[in-house]
């Protein structure tokens, strides 16, 4: 039995996000993504690790390889990571970004979603 399109379903519904949303934000289509969560295809490694990223958990509990869902990554790293992936052109707005605190970062990410909210 795979595993994977279940818990892609699972963490993108537990993450808050419909089908389309998801897929936008990960830049595939709908259809694709769909594909993926019934198990009809299977998404390449940097899709994979997209998908982990947006929806907070770790690839090897996506893939079935552990019960551990969240990722243990360090928190600073992965709203860095969350930046770069949603907003690729965020490092030439803030180059001090490594010298920011877990906490900023959120606020940056945070406020980012919230502008282009507005747009």
């Amino acid at each position: 039995m795979n595993i994977l399109g279940k818990r892609l379903k699972e963490a993108r519904k537990k993450a808050g996000y419909k089908q389309i949303d998801a897929a936008k934000k990960l830049g595939i289509s709908n259809g694709t993504l769909s594909g993926y969560e019934r198990n009809y295809r299977d998404p390449d490694t940097e899709i994979l690790h997209k998908m982990a990223l947006l929806y907070d958990v770790e690839v090897d509990w996506l893939l079935g390889k552990t019960n551990t869902k969240k990722n243990d990554i360090d928190p600073k790293q992965m709203i860095m990571e969350k930046i770069a992936n949603e907003f690729p052109d965020a490092d030439l707005m803030f180059k001090d970004l490594a010298n920011m605190t877990a906490e900023q970062l959120e606020e940056v990410y945070d406020f980012i979603k919230f502008k282009l909210s507005k747009e």
